[in-house]
């Protein structure tokens, strides 16, 4: 009788059967051993060879990726020190434009501060000039004035030179 007839007649599972460990046993003992070594020269070469060359690539994307920062890093320095350069440039011009325009400000001050001292100079000698005018013409405008007031007064005329004579005694007695 066979191991399913004899299981059939006790009426429940195969598996559980004890009679039938013992083969059982050996179909398992066989069956892990073709397992073990199909996986072991097999399906764990392959994926180990996967596992590496996964490992490779990402140890080539790392040292690319630290490549390119090293690049970026020298191309952030070499931008900063060239902006440095044009900003120090760029100040050395500015300092010289101001330098150029003060220079010539203060040519251009010198000029205007000369032209104006050159104007009040020939004011002043303008002024000077009507004031001495305006003072000789004063003594015959005070004759003119005082003969008008003694005309009006006392109804008298007075003669040019006597008015003069008096308000040049005036002027000498004071």
């Amino acid at each position: 009788m066979t191991a399913a007839q004899a299981a059939e007649k006790a009426g429940g599972m195969p598996q559980l059967d004890p009679s039938v460990f013992e083969p059982q046993l050996i179909w398992l003992a066989i069956t892990f051993v073709t397992l073990y070594f199909l996986l072991s020269r097999i399906a764990l070469p392959r994926i180990g060879e996967v596992i590496e060359e996964r490992r490779d690539r990402i140890q080539r994307d790392i040292d690319e990726a630290e490549r390119l920062n090293a690049e970026t890093e020298r191309a952030i320095a070499a931008y900063e020190q060239a902006l440095a350069e044009a900003r120090a440039k760029a100040h050395a011009i500015a300092q010289e434009a101001r330098a150029a325009l003060d220079a010539e400000v203060a040519e251009e001050r010198g000029r205007v501060e000369a032209e104006i001292a050159e104007r009040t100079a020939e004011a002043e000698a303008q002024i000077a000039s009507a004031r001495d005018a305006a003072m000789a013409h004063v003594d015959e405008v005070a004759a003119e004035t005082a003969a008008a007031i003694l005309e009006k007064l006392i109804g008298a005329r007075a003669s040019p030179d006597e008015l003069r004579q008096a308000l040049g005694r005036r002027g000498a007695g004071e």
